[in-house]
């Protein structure tokens, strides 16, 4: 008989007050046949996660199961399970051969990472298990038919902060993308859609692998990666995906500014050209290139999308892969400054930035300008 487990785990504070939960559903993946978490204390997100994993895999052999598709949200325990990652941690290798010796009772045992998302059963049960609620002694009669359905889990308590924000905030990782032919000969690049150079590339690779590795170092799970349609940014956030396993997903409003007649000009060209409206350009928000867009248009739609993403990520970290002025104005944003920040900023080729922003409309800037992994 083959069934499906989906598993998760997680930490408020990493270590911090843990739990995990997993749900063991049909071959189909559709009916719930048991549902199994705990609480375990003080520990690691990557701890559990395994627990989570180890408890989908014991229930699943209680049911009756010979084959296993088991399906997490963390790729570090996906990979590691798969035998494509080591495990340099002895507490996870502990784990992780635990697991193992559950997965050799099987006929077929299968580890398949899923987006968060696609993971919100267990994710809703990890959740009661960090609130202090644990499952029931499971009943092999549940596979017999469906299990009935959970009770909601309590509401977290909103966290505040010493600064007086409220709620748990969405922490971004701004990321502007690499270098293209226009960034190396300093022109204008807008809605222009140049490919990265192969320094641009490689610029792309080490910014996804540092993040990749500074967010397992925290045991955390970037929910998504939000990118600019342009090709740079795409590129870039392509090699991020590839290296975190978040999903990929395109935001139109997150496209730099359109520099209209401007587009593929060095400054003193665009100056020479329109030495008025260029000056007026460099000192007001409210002025726009030649057929163009200000920069109070271009954070008018930020700000919309900012609004978005605080609300559809609400408590997870989100990696947005942009150009210099969107990161620009939701920085200015985060800091609560005016627009003359705009032009006191600057922001490199593949740099990282990070802000936090609350459902309250606080925010917290955290970090500006990164590129340490570029040396």
């Amino acid at each position: 008989m083959r069934l499906v487990v989906e598993a998760d785990g997680g930490s408020r504070g990493n270590p911090g007050p843990a739990g995990y939960g997993a749900v063991v559903l049909d071959a189909a993946g559709h009916q719930v046949l048991a549902e199994v978490y705990d609480g375990l204390g003080t520990t690691t997100n990557n701890v559990a996660e395994y627990r989570g994993l180890i408890a989908g895999l014991t229930a699943a052999g209680e049911l009756g199961a010979t084959e296993v598709d088991a399906r997490l949200d963390s790729k570090l325990v996906v990979e590691q399970m798969s035998g494509r990652w080591k495990i340099k941690n002895p507490a996870l290798q502990e784990l992780a051969d635990t697991a193992r010796e559950l997965a050799a009772g099987f006929e077929v045992v299968s580890f398949t990472w899923i987006p968060r998302a696609q993971n919100s059963r267990a994710d809703a049960l990890a959740n009661r298990a960090m609130d202090g609620g644990s499952s029931p002694e499971l009943d092999p009669s549940l596979a017999a038919g469906p299990a009935p359905k959970p009770a909601p889990a309590p509401a977290a308590t909103p966290a505040t902060t010493w600064t007086g924000q409220v709620g748990t905030p969405v922490r971004l990782i701004l990321l502007r993308h690499g270098q293209t032919e226009l960034s190396v000969e300093r022109r204008y690049s807008g809605h222009g859609d140049p490919e990265l150079t192969g320094l641009g590339q490689q610029q792309a690779a080490a910014a996804a692998r540092a993040l990749a590795d500074r967010l397992d170092a925290h045991g955390v799970r970037p929910a998504v990666v939000l990118s600019s349609p342009l090709r740079r940014a795409r590129q870039t956030a392509a090699a991020v995906a590839d290296t975190t396993g978040a999903e990929l997903d395109v935001r139109e409003a997150l496209i730099e500014t359109d520099f209209g007649g401007w587009e593929g000009l060095t400054f003193a060209e665009a100056r020479e050209r329109d030495p008025e409206l260029h000056g007026r350009w460099l000192g007001s928000a409210d002025a726009a290139p030649p057929g163009g867009e200000s920069f109070r248009a271009v954070g008018e739609r930020v700000g919309a999308e900012l609004t978005r993403i605080v609300e559809e990520f609400a408590g997870e970290t989100v990696i947005v892969v942009s150009h210099v002025t969107p990161i620009k104005m939701l920085l200015r944003d985060a800091l609560g400054a005016g627009d003359s920040v705009l032009y006191r900023l600057h922001l490199d080729l593949a740099c990282t930035s990070v802000a936090d922003f609350y459902p309250d409309g606080g925010a917290s800037v955290r970090l500006v300008n990164d590129t340490s992994y570029l040396d």
